[in-house]
């Protein structure tokens, strides 16, 4: 492996690979993992998309490289959200994904978030530790006699459609609502489902900017919130929406500018999937208040518990 730059172990997760750019990850490494992956999965195509991050081309250039190198197909999805590039593979049956985001990181990182058939993700015990296993032997490196190609695949409208088949539009309220995009992918992927919506938005922070000029697409730290709970007050919204940077994952604020917790909307969520799927199982983490399994139990769910982590 002479010549090769040596990966840090460090960047591969519980359920993603995320370092910094460019010291642990850069166009060299993306283009290890892959290859790596491609040969770990044995897919005909994986689709790809990106964030905002400043990185993201490079490493979705030399991703998608080493994926062709071994034969296999790159499905092209350009910038999205993370849950656009599950529904991606769901929907169109490809055999692999990976989401090139760093999530709620600081603007140096960047990462692969990574799925097999069926959106089901790979994690730190069941795929990813078998692609760095393949990156450390070398044996990612033998190439494909036949290369692959790279096609482009548009999936805002059919995305915005699946979004609003979870809703009954004709009972949602005209409510006014801040939403901070946080200069994330919500800027992008809300606007073809807030269209359809009666409700009043005022958006925050809409444009894409991997530099992240006005704050951190993290809304878990409450400093982040603060533009968000003053622009409520000046508008006298309902309520408000902060999204992380590759918006799959929100936090709601009351009128009053207080943070709603996870585990409340998680309640919320498990009401309306038991109201139309009766004696469902539901699982929930393990950071969640008793109130979660007491509401799912009243419903007539059965509340299972599990560790952190979408992976897991």
């Amino acid at each position: 492996m002479k010549g090769i730059m040596a990966i840090d172990p460090s960047i591969f997760k519980a359920y993603d690979i995320r370092g910094t750019y460019p010291n642990q990850l850069n166009g060299e490494i993306a283009y290890q993992i892959g290859a790596a992956l491609a040969g770990y999965l044995k897919p005909k195509a994986i689709a790809v998309g990106r964030d905002m991050r400043l990185s993201g081309v490079e490493l979705f250039d030399n991703l998608a490289r080493g994926i062709n190198d071994q034969g296999v197909d790159v499905i092209d999805l350009g910038l999205c959200s993370t849950d656009g590039l599950y529904f991606a593979v769901g929907k169109f049956g490809y055999e692999g994904g990976v989401m090139i985001t760093a999530s709620h990181n600081p603007k140096e990182y960047n990462g692969f978030k990574i799925c097999r058939r069926n959106a089901e993700p790979l994690s730190g015990q069941e795929g990813l530790n078998q692609v760095l296993k393949s990156i450390q032997d070398g044996t990612y490196i033998a190439k494909s006699p036949s290369r692959g190609v790279i096609a482009r695949k548009d999936i805002g409208e059919e995305y915005a459609e699946h979004c609003l088949s979870f809703v009954d539009i004709a009972k949602i309220k005209p409510y006014r609502i801040v939403i901070d995009a946080g200069n994330g992918m919500a800027g992008l992927t809300l606007g073809p489902v807030l269209e359809k919506l009666p409700t009043r938005v005022t958006p925050l922070y809409f444009d894409l900017d991997g530099s992240f000029p006005n704050h951190p697409a993290s809304p878990i730290e409450l400093e982040n919130l603060v533009d968000l709970q003053k622009k409520i007050a000046e508008t006298k919204a309902d309520f408000g929406v902060a999204f992380d940077g590759d918006a799959d994952r929100m936090f709601l604020v009351d009128a009053f500018g207080r943070q709603l917790g996870g585990d409340m909307v998680t309640a919320l969520v498990s009401r309306a999937l038991l109201n139309k799927h009766r004696g469902e199982t539901v699982l929930y983490n393990l950071i969640c208040s008793r109130a979660v399994p007491e509401l799912i139990t009243k419903m007539g769910g059965t509340p299972i518990r599990t560790r952190v982590g979408h992976a897991i």
